[in-house]
């Protein structure tokens, strides 16, 4: 009988052992998987300049190969074009630039994330051959709202950025099924590289309430900046969950910014979800002062994701001292001209153009490489030396 109890009691206490053993595993697995999911914050104003501390003086451009009209040519299979990428990123390099701004496009990820994601690789591998850090560009709403996958039209002559598409286009922003998909693609992203140190950051949306003016302005719908406020808040929060080391941003573009109060909804959203500040500037070198001043009250790094539009005043020669002066980081619109055509200005939408511009709107570098403006050239390789050089 003693030897029973004996037994029972040893299988009881084993048990228990068991169990406790089990919920101390569970315990710990719970911890890792919230671990896993759980979404890092909002970078403080310390982390953020600590971030930016690592950083050279950051000066680039929006890039896209020559050869592509749109984010979809230059980064689909059969248009991918990695030796062309290699020369033009070989041409920023000499002058000094260190960045480039590079819009991708949720379409990619649903034909093909695995072959998307190593093409992105192979781009990534050859910019760092370039000393090049890759601001990504998630989302984008400007020009074309109806994307399509397979071969893009051929440009529209004499025309600026004919052929470049919104992502989402309109069908999914309207269609919340496809959020989902949408999702899917943003945590999935950020997730594969959120510990690649050949990316400087993710800029989740471009200009979320562009309305298109005159190009498409006809076809676009009125509650556009309506449905895409909440998918934007949701956008930097399916980013954050992925635990990018990279800051998350999205740039204010329009609108009165010398108070908090007149600002809208859609951009003190913007800056309050943003790790470090970025905005685009297209006036004059005195508004852009103007407006790096207002956005200074935020306490965090500034960066101008887009400017240098020449007949607008805004040029390298005008605004680069001034970003300099202040810290800010500048990527101008346009590297090489090529088939997006932004040597035209956005005027050619509704003014007729029968040879090249006078004045180049955008753009750096011709076709074959030589500077448009040797003096602007020079200017970058100049000031980016002296300022990145090593000690």
């Amino acid at each position: 009988m003693r030897k029973i109890k004996l037994y029972l009691t040893l299988v009881l206490a084993g048990t228990l052992l068991l169990s406790c053993n089990n919920k101390k595993s569970n315990s710990e697995e719970n911890k890792k998987e919230t671990a896993i999911v759980e979404k890092r914050d909002i970078w403080t104003k310390e982390q953020a300049h600590q971030w930016y501390a690592e950083q050279p003086w950051l000066v680039g451009a929006n890039y896209y190969p020559s050869t592509a009209i749109n984010q979809l040519e230059m980064w689909q299979a059969d248009t991918f074009d990695p030796k062309r990428i290699d020369q033009e990123l070989g041409w920023a390099e000499g002058i000094g630039m260190n960045v480039m701004r590079v819009y991708l496009h949720d379409l990619l990820h649903k034909q093909d994330a695995e072959g998307f994601y190593k093409r992105m690789d192979t781009f990534l591998g050859i910019a760092d051959k370039h000393h090049i850090k890759i601001l990504f560009v998630l989302f984008d709403s400007c020009w074309d709202p109806f994307p399509a996958l397979g071969k893009q039209r051929a440009p529209k002559p004499h025309t600026h950025n004919s052929g470049w598409v919104q992502s989402p286009g309109q069908k999914a922003l309207q269609d919340s099924t496809q959020y989902t998909r949408l999702e899917k693609y943003i945590k999935e992203t950020v997730s594969k590289f959120a510990a690649d140190k050949r990316i400087l950051g993710w800029d989740v949306w471009n200009e979320p309430d562009n309305m298109t003016g005159p190009s498409y302005e006809k076809v676009e719908i009125k509650n556009k900046a309506a449905l895409i406020l909440p998918l934007l808040k949701n956008v930097f929060a399916w980013a954050r969950e992925s635990n990018p080391s990279q800051p998350l941003t999205s740039g204010v573009w329009v609108g009165d910014w010398s108070d908090e109060a007149k600002m809208l909804p859609m951009h003190k959203m913007q800056i309050e979800q943003s790790d470090v500040i970025t905005f685009h500037n297209y006036n004059k070198p005195e508004d852009f002062e103007k407006v790096i001043k207002q956005l200074q009250r935020y306490g965090k790094p500034l960066i101008c994701t887009e400017y240098m539009a020449r007949p607008n005043g805004s040029t390298f020669e005008g605004f680069l001292p001034v970003a300099k002066k202040y810290n800010v980081g500048m990527i101008n619109w346009g590297l090489v001209d090529g088939k997006t055509q932004t040597k035209y200005a956005w005027d050619s939408w509704t003014k007729t153009y029968n040879a090249e511009p006078k004045v180049w709107f955008h753009e750096v570098f011709h076709n074959d490489g030589t500077p448009y403006i040797k003096a602007e050239t020079d200017l970058i390789k100049k000031m980016t030396a002296e300022a990145n050089k090593k000690n």
